[in-house]
């Protein structure tokens, strides 16, 4: 079973930046696409982005032209740039793998953001 920690959360004020890490364990990463999801309090957890494993991103249209994903396969890592956040992009932030359409793994502890001034 792949584990996920992701890291680099935290409180930052509307208009900021913060780049997200998760980082997998074994050596299945490189073989799904990839996604970040975020969770904020009362609502469901909700794919904001995704990349397949060579070519191709997709994003959800709030974070459209804000936020980037990337991935390193060779450290069994994947990134999330978030550019200009807002306080509606506070949430717990996660990742895991997409297989039909669906988280893969067993979902890791989250890195919290917080978007206030």
């Amino acid at each position: 079973q792949v584990q996920l920690v992701e890291s680099g959360g935290g409180l930052v004020q509307p208009g900021g930046s913060l780049r997200l890490t998760c980082a997998a364990s074994g050596s299945t990463f490189r073989l799904y696409p990839m996604g970040w999801y975020r969770q904020a309090p009362g609502k469901q957890r909700e794919l904001v982005a995704s990349i397949i494993t060579s070519v191709g991103t997709n994003y959800a249209d709030s974070v459209k032209g804000r936020f980037t994903i990337s991935r390193d396969n060779a450290k069994n890592t994947l990134y999330l740039q978030m550019n200009s956040l807002k306080p509606e992009d506070t949430a717990v932030y996660y990742c895991n793998a997409i297989t039909g359409g669906l988280p893969l793994w067993s979902w890791g502890q989250g890195t919290q953001v917080t978007v206030s001034s």
